[in-house]
């Protein structure tokens, strides 16, 4: 089997990039940052989801972003909005997905993995700028001159297999491929045992997919029935 590094957050299209990866019969190392984030259920669900999803290896690796701030999600004066606004929002984390990237980049080297996916999606999106399909490719043309395994033929690819799909049509992949999204976290401010609050955008985005898709949606908010805790192999998390 080909190894490839696989950038998992936890979330619903890192979820379905995984599966998708495995089916097509990639040995998945599966990488996960803890940056500092406004919370860290995200990365228990990376867990779940590399366990389940069957994953040949799942690492976390720190960095400290919220030494810097500059974002929602890692500076705790920045609110996370709760209403639609236009032009890239608050929740933008600068430069997160070229350091993630780059970690991943570092790591298929090591493993000599040609291979590396993210889950980006540039339809239903917030208006990242490191989501659009023109950073994905200049990105891909860095790390082939940049590398050592490139400069020795063993050309690196960058793989964004959801870029074009909507939020919809990833849930209907993911669904076809047996994913249980049940066990992802999206939301930007979930509590610590993954409960989402529902009006964040990453929220708002997630639940129209899933009406979008026809697909009942697992998702637990914070304050309904289905806010209940979740289970892997019988344990609760």
């Amino acid at each position: 089997m080909q190894k490839a590094v696989i950038l998992l957050s936890g979330g619903l299209d890192s979820a379905t990039v995984l599966a998708l990866a495995r089916q097509q019969n990639f040995a998945c190392h599966a990488l996960s940052v803890d940056y500092g984030q406004r919370h860290y259920a995200e990365l228990t669900a990376a867990r779940r989801v590399a366990q389940t999803l069957g994953a040949a290896e799942h690492r976390t690796i720190r960095l400290d972003l919220a030494g810097f701030g500059g974002s929602a999600l890692t500076d705790a004066s920045i609110a996370v909005p709760e209403q639609p606004a236009t032009g890239i929002p608050p929740t933008y984390v600068p430069a997160r997905n070229t350091i993630m990237l780059s970690l991943a980049l570092a790591w298929a080297e090591v493993l000599r993995a040609q291979d590396i996916f993210i889950g980006v999606n540039a339809v239903d999106y917030s208006g990242y700028p490191d989501c659009r399909p023109e950073y994905i490719e200049a990105f891909e043309r860095m790390a082939n001159l940049a590398t050592k395994a490139a400069v020795e033929g063993r050309r690196m690819t960058l793989r964004a297999p959801l870029l074009h799909l909507s939020k919809a049509g990833i849930i209907k992949l993911g669904a076809s491929l047996g994913v249980d999204y049940g066990l992802t976290v999206s939301c930007y401010q979930a509590g610590a045992d993954g409960g989402a609050c529902g009006v964040c955008d990453s929220c708002r985005l997630r639940r129209a997919g899933f009406e979008a898709a026809g697909v009942a949606d697992p998702t637990r908010y914070r304050g309904t029935p289905n806010d209940a805790a979740l289970t892997v192999s019988g344990q609760s998390v």
